[in-house]
């Protein structure tokens, strides 16, 4: 789905008192392929979260190398995993080189979640989450632990008032972001 397309459906779903206060907005480089877009979410004409894809990979790779690299912090690794990457590999590889590799694996998930809590989001992830959320139930966009889903379903016609005001506890376990567009949902009721 185009950009203008998926902006279009996103801000058709906002609540009435916040529509025009909260916009999506993205930019991109058509002849410059090697330059990277932004996009952002804006309230008030201020930009409050920005997803940049000039800095997503970098950060990403020093938060993989840091993992690696801190003795500390132990990955388990289980049997059902190496057999995975055992069937994978079609078993040419030796058992100790399956674990670093199931290891290895595992450090670059824990990085990718680690950036996403810190919501260090890419343009990219913001359009696969935006089509994600455009194709699931409110509940399950209120419930995940997705940062651009939480924000996504608070800004929602959707959510009722008496929803809003029972989320109170559940929403100081949530990312400072994910408050800051709570408590903007809540000035408006």
């Amino acid at each position: 789905m185009s950009w203008s397309k998926l902006k279009q459906q996103l801000e058709s779903f906002l609540c009435p008192a916040l529509h025009g206060r909260v916009e999506y907005r993205a930019t991109s480089y058509r002849y410059l392929p090697d330059k990277a877009g932004l996009c952002y979410i804006s309230v008030d004409k201020k930009n409050v979260l920005n997803m940049s894809d000039r800095t997503g990979l970098i950060k990403w790779y020093q938060t993989e190398l840091e993992i690696k690299n801190d003795s500390d912090i132990q990955i388990p690794v289980n049997h059902e995993e190496i057999e995975t990457i055992r069937i994978e590999t079609k078993g040419n590889v030796p058992e100790d080189r399956l674990q670093v590799m199931v290891r290895n694996r595992k450090i670059s998930e824990y990085a990718k979640e680690l950036l996403s809590a810190q919501a260090s989001l890419s343009k990219s992830n913001f359009i696969v989450i935006a089509n994600k959320f455009l194709s699931t139930s409110i509940e399950e966009s209120l419930e995940s632990n997705d940062i651009l889903l939480n924000i996504l379903a608070l800004v929602d016609r959707r959510v009722g008032k008496k929803r809003i005001l029972n989320m109170t506890e559940v929403m100081k376990l949530k990312h400072p972001i994910v408050q800051y567009f709570y408590e903007l949902r809540r000035s408006t009721l």
